[in-house]
């Protein structure tokens, strides 16, 4: 197994993990809302140490041998689900990805009856992403294993969130006292409530920038300042948090069109020129080009839009770990209860 044998400087400023840390003091991570600053700051530290074990050539850790690990999505996902899968088995987990096409579930079966089936074959961790709001936290409620919500419905993304922050900080070095825009279709998107959230909790000054149509009612209330222009919004951010559309959600109709909403909400050279001169540029994809986003700002120098994608392999390896050292007898490599392998 590979030994890490620098870890990076840490936001608490702690001393490197071990395996007598706890880092999450509950069963689950259902959402960025129930877990303190510390345990955010802990997540972080802990993934930092995940993106150097990953960019060597030996990645393989024993710290979830022998525990099974289920990727159960209701919706389609190609990078959470397959990211949540290479974490798992990077960290030694047996990993089952369930195809709800193909399951019982549509057929008739009820989350519940879903629930009570799995927790028969006794997972040790759950990866659910659904289309209903509060399905994971009632998963939860019902299963023996640790739970991690990889999105469910509008409610919250709390993975997508710590690996945004992770991104942030490993450029900028800090998150607090920063200026970040979020941007686009903030009513519909899951992503944006849990970076809300979690830049909250870590002291950023969150912009939110949208046509009132897609601004969730009473959203002031969060301590966000709010935008219905680009070109105000924007003025000397550190970052800029370009979202998706959800068409899939959108239950009428948001926008006049795509080209306007391009127009007047689409991050094009002009725009992103009002932010600091080299602010980032992030989406938690897929990308629309040309509709939230051109092609040569996506692509161009202050993008960090395919690092995202690395970070989250960290920062779900990070997830897994933490969520494995408070389940019964702790990770271990032989069933012996020892807690040796951690980083």
């Amino acid at each position: 197994m590979t030994d890490i044998k620098k870890a990076p400087k840490t936001l608490s400023g702690n001393a490197p993990f071990n395996e007598n840390n706890q880092i999450l003091k509950g069963r689950h991570l259902l959402a960025i809302e129930d877990i303190s600053v510390a345990e955010i700051s802990a997540l972080l530290d802990l993934s930092n140490q995940y993106v150097d074990l990953n960019r060597q050539i030996e990645k393989k850790q024993s710290i979830l041998h022998g525990r099974t690990h289920i990727n159960l999505f209701f919706e389609a996902s190609t990078r959470t689900q397959s990211s949540f899968e290479l974490a798992g088995k990077r960290l030694g987990a047996d990993v089952m990805n369930m195809s709800v096409t193909t399951s019982s579930v549509s057929k008739g079966e009820t989350l519940l009856d879903t629930a009570m089936t799995l927790n028969a074959m006794h997972p040790d961790i759950l990866v659910v992403r659904h289309h209903a709001s509060g399905a994971a936290e009632l998963l939860a409620q019902k299963v023996s294993g640790a739970v991690v919500n990889a999105g469910d419905g509008q409610h919250e993304h709390p993975t997508q969130a710590l690996l945004d922050a992770l991104t942030i900080t490993r450029h900028l070095g800090k998150l607090e006292g920063l200026k970040i825009a979020i941007c686009g279709d903030i009513k519909h998107s899951r992503v944006a409530r849990s970076n809300i959230n979690l830049l909250a909790k870590m002291g950023v000054e969150v912009r939110l920038i949208a046509p009132y149509s897609l601004l969730p009612s009473g959203i002031e209330r969060l301590g966000v300042e709010v935008f219905t222009s680009m070109e105000k919004g924007l003025q000397d951010v550190d970052v800029v948090m370009m979202l998706r559309l959800q068409l899939e959600r959108m239950d009428g109709s948001f926008i006049p069109s795509a080209r306007e909403f391009y127009h007047f909400y689409g991050l094009d050279d002009n725009k992103l020129a009002l932010a600091k001169p080299n602010a980032l540029v992030m989406h938690p994809g897929p990308m629309n080009r040309g509709v939230e986003i051109h092609s040569s700002i996506a692509d161009g120098p202050q993008s960090v839009i395919q690092e995202q994608v690395e970070m989250g392999v960290a920062v779900r390896m990070a997830v897994l770990d933490a969520l494995a050292r408070n389940l019964p007898s702790g990770p271990c490599y032989d069933g012996s209860g020892s807690n040796e392998g951690h980083i």
